[in-house]
């Protein structure tokens, strides 16, 4: 039981009644629920508003804060609001303004913030520091308050009068959304495209029994101001016939190249209302609690040029889609959204879906819009009853002046007149207060214009009064006028497909992230870019009608995914490097333009250039030739397996590798010189050496020659030699020169350390061989890639060279 003074009785006289202590409890905790329900939490299903963003909406209009005067302290805004409307706090109602001014909060913002209005990560600044103004599309929801649309009722203390709904010009509710916990109730409601919400709307309008799926043509789910990605439409469809459901949201994440060696995932669109700081942290302990592998670090790049940035370094040998894959998984990259659509209605909060939502949107339009027709209406009438009473003065002016000159008093004047003139009492007060000047000619003019245009104005009311097809028309206009102004893209793309969900412990397993090591060629082009291709089933990479036709090879090798090979440099290197890394093509349309340069893979030196990709087994050996005429064989057992970088022959000043390739016994060794010698001889007479040893001589050459190109040869019947003539005085590229291709079989072989013989014979003008290539099935690439014509084969090996007609940059093998 609990006691309570009667307050009428004096202190002398106090008397103590007793109440039931369950029933007080009961009826304040109604009291307060009612208030929380009816007047803080939920919103009015007509402008989509909460009494307190109502308020402030209302307010700040009232203060003339349109987008085209300045901003005021957010602090001013709330005073105002406080101290005329909403019977609360300050905080609260700073909050709610906070909200309307964050576009990541609503689709589209109602306040033009100035200032740190906060993010989702970090709270606003205090509304001292901040300030604010209307948006131009809160506007279009305060429109028309002057012309009697919406009903006012008294503030908390009846001292002011405030609107009872917004006139809301386009349907807010379900173009921003709204979220609120009452007592026994909440409501949380997902964003939309206004654009598509209006076209929805229109649509109902003209068709009033439109099913739920005919609207979802127009309205085919949420659009979230943070964009991201909608995973699965099933919930979406239940929310908008049931008012309840939920869908599941994803970031939008690219997978790029960071570096060189690097793969990384780039964040810039998160789930709603996800922070990029909740994400990193959920990433780190994920990674600390070794529930995620495969992510090597996680760095915030935002900035003015990037809204959102996150970059996720993958570690080598793990594929990214896997890993991103357990991201969505594992953290707030994946998040849910539940849609429960709980709104006032005539006052009474019930569940809407989507057509429910837009009906009332449209009955409370068409409210206003009959409404403000009928105070236009009104005013008009009243105006031209003036205005005709006012030509009727100015017809006879001079006996109007000699009523009002002899009359006693105002009084007496306005009877006379409204007799002598069979005019209104409103008409002869008007007639009185009418200005002297006003009575001339063009005056005239000006008020039957006015009054031919009041009586059309008045028709066009009247007929779009009567007319419940020109009322839905007008309606129609309106909104179509709205989206057009303030409407922007569709920003959430959706996916009908399935959202990653979490393994329950029975059947929990553990993915593989990592890169499967299956077999692939590697690639290095004639232009020094390496690409990654898988094997098909029978060990072919392109069929013969899906040939590349931009570069050639330089060089291959078979291996696995997961696997090494080396590439041999210019300055007798042999750099290992895993496949796993590079930019992978299709088995059946390998495309070496997509590959990645070798030179910045590897991050070589000044000057550096890869020569040849070998692999690195026991058998055979593989052979290097340089620019200065040496041989040298070298094993795979005497490359060191645990160092990434080691030198493999030891270069004389000046010198330089000019070319590698595996070798075996059987093979034929082949050099090039500038002067148009060319030498081949068995790769059995050079013995293999080890790493540090500086090579043999392999061919013997004339004063200023140097080795152009050294290649193996495993087939001589089906190779070729391709050679290119020019001087040597020309500036590189200038000159196309002139070139032939010869069979291989044309140059009889020599021993080692011989001078060769002639390639080609030079042409008036020509003193050197400026580019040479032997192998089978030459193609020739320009600088760029791109194909050059190459004569036709068979020349004899010493005849002259034919004019080419561009400049050729490389030669290789063509892409089968």
């Amino acid at each position: 039981m609990a006691s309570t003074r009667n307050p009428s009785t004096p202190p002398s006289e106090e008397r103590i009644d007793d109440v039931d202590l369950s029933t007080e409890m009961q009826g304040s905790f109604l009291e307060y629920a009612y208030s929380v329900i009816y007047s803080r939490a939920l919103p009015d299903a007509r402008d989509g508003l909460k009494p307190v963003q109502r308020r402030i909406l209302f307010q700040m209009a009232d203060m003339g804060l349109r987008p085209d005067r300045g901003h005021v302290k957010s602090a001013r805004v709330v005073g105002e609001v406080m101290g005329k409307l909403h019977p609360h706090g300050d905080a609260p109602i700073y909050d709610a303004l906070v909200r309307l001014a964050q576009p990541f909060t609503l689709r589209v913002p109602l306040v033009d913030g100035h200032g740190n209005f906060g993010s989702l990560d970090d709270g606003p600044a205090a509304p001292r520091y901040t300030e604010a103004r209307l948006a131009p599309s809160a506007l279009a929801l305060t429109a028309d308050l002057d012309e009697d649309v919406v009903d006012f009722v008294p503030n908390y203390d009846g001292q002011f009068q405030q609107p009872e709904v917004l006139p809301a010009a386009f349907p807010n509710l379900l173009v921003n959304g709204a979220a609120g916990i009452a007592v026994g109730m909440a409501t949380n409601m997902a964003p939309h495209n206004l654009i598509e919400v209006v076209a929805a709307a229109v649509h109902l309008l003209e068709n009033p029994e439109a099913s739920v799926e005919e609207l979802m043509e127009f309205v085919p789910g949420p659009d979230l101001p943070s964009g991201g990605i909608i995973v699965g439409l099933d919930g979406i469809k239940d929310a908008y016939t049931t008012g309840r459901g939920t869908f599941r949201t994803r970031g939008k994440v690219t997978v790029e190249q960071l570096g060189p060696r690097r793969t990384g995932l780039i964040v810039t669109e998160l789930p709603y209302m996800v922070g990029p700081e909740r994400v990193i942290e959920k990433i780190k302990d994920a990674v600390n609690a070794k529930k995620l592998t495969g992510i090597s670090d996680v760095t915030d790049l935002t900035d003015r040029e990037h809204p959102l940035r996150i970059v996720i370094g993958i570690k080598t040998g793990f594929e990214p889609t896997a890993v991103l894959e357990q991201l969505y998984r594992l953290t707030p990259l994946e998040d849910s959204f539940g849609i429960n659509n709980v709104a006032l209605v005539d006052g009474q909060p019930q569940t809407l879906g989507l057509k429910p939502l837009l009906r009332v949107y449209l009955d409370h339009r068409l409210r206003v819009i009959t409404r403000r027709s009928e105070y236009r209406l009104a005013k008009r009438r009243d105006r031209l009853h003036l205005v005709e009473g006012l030509l009727i003065a100015i017809l006879d002016i001079d006996e109007v002046i000699q009523v009002i000159r002899t009359s006693d008093d105002s009084e007496s004047a306005r009877g006379r007149l409204m007799t002598v003139f069979d005019l209104s009492e409103v008409q002869a007060e008007y007639i009185l207060e009418l200005r002297l000047r006003r009575l001339t000619r063009f005056s005239r003019i000006e008020l039957e214009s006015e009054r031919d245009e009041l009586k059309a104005e008045i028709a066009s009311l009247e007929e779009l009064l009567g007319s419940d097809v020109l009322l839905r028309a007008a309606v129609a206009s309106e909104l179509e006028l709205v989206a057009e102004q303030y409407g922007t893209p569709r920003r959430t793309l959706l996916m009908n497909g399935s959202p990653v969900t979490a393994r329950t412990a029975s059947r929990a397993t553990a993915p593989s992230l990592e890169i499967a090591d299956d077999p692939c060629r590697v690639y290095l082009s004639a232009t020094g870019r390496m690409v990654r291709a898988e094997l098909g089933e029978d060990g072919a990479i392109v069929p013969p009608a899906r040939r590349s036709k931009h570069d050639a090879v330089r060089s291959v090798v078979t291996t696995t995914v997961r696997g090494e090979i080396g590439a041999v440099t210019t300055r007798g290197r042999l750099v290992r490097l895993s496949p796993v890394d590079l930019p992978s093509v299709p088995a059946n349309s390998v495309q070496l333009a997509v590959g990645t340069r070798v030179d910045q893979y590897l991050a070589l030196e000044k000057g550096e250039h890869v020569v040849a990709l070998v692999p690195l087994v026991a058998e055979p050996p593989i052979a290097l030739g340089t620019r200065q005429g040496v041989v040298k064989r070298v094993s795979a057992t005497e490359l060191a397996p645990g160092k990434h970088d080691i030198e493999i022959i030891a270069l004389k000043p000046g010198d330089e590798v000019v070319g590698a390739a595996v070798a075996p016994d059987e093979a034929e060794i082949v050099f090039v010189a500038s002067d148009a010698q060319l030498l081949r001889f068995e790769a059995s007479a050079v013995r293999p050496q080890g790493r540090a040893a500086g090579g043999m001589a392999g061919i013997r050459l004339s004063d200023g020659a140097e080795v152009i190109h050294v290649a193996v040869v495993t087939d001589p019947d089906a190779a070729e030699v391709v050679t290119v003539a020019g001087s040597s005085s020309v500036l590189a590229g200038a000159d196309a020169g002139s070139g032939k291709v010869s069979a291989f079989a044309e140059f009889p072989p020599k021993g080692r350390a011989t001078g060769g013989v002639r390639a080609q014979r030079f042409l008036r003008g020509e003193d050197a061989l400026t580019l040479a290539w032997v192998g089978v099935e030459p193609r020739a690439v320009g600088a760029d890639g791109s194909t050059r014509a190459l004569p036709a084969s068979g020349a004899k090996r010493d005849a002259s060279g034919q004019t080419i007609d561009a400049v050729i940059g490389a030669v290789g093998t063509a892409l089968a």
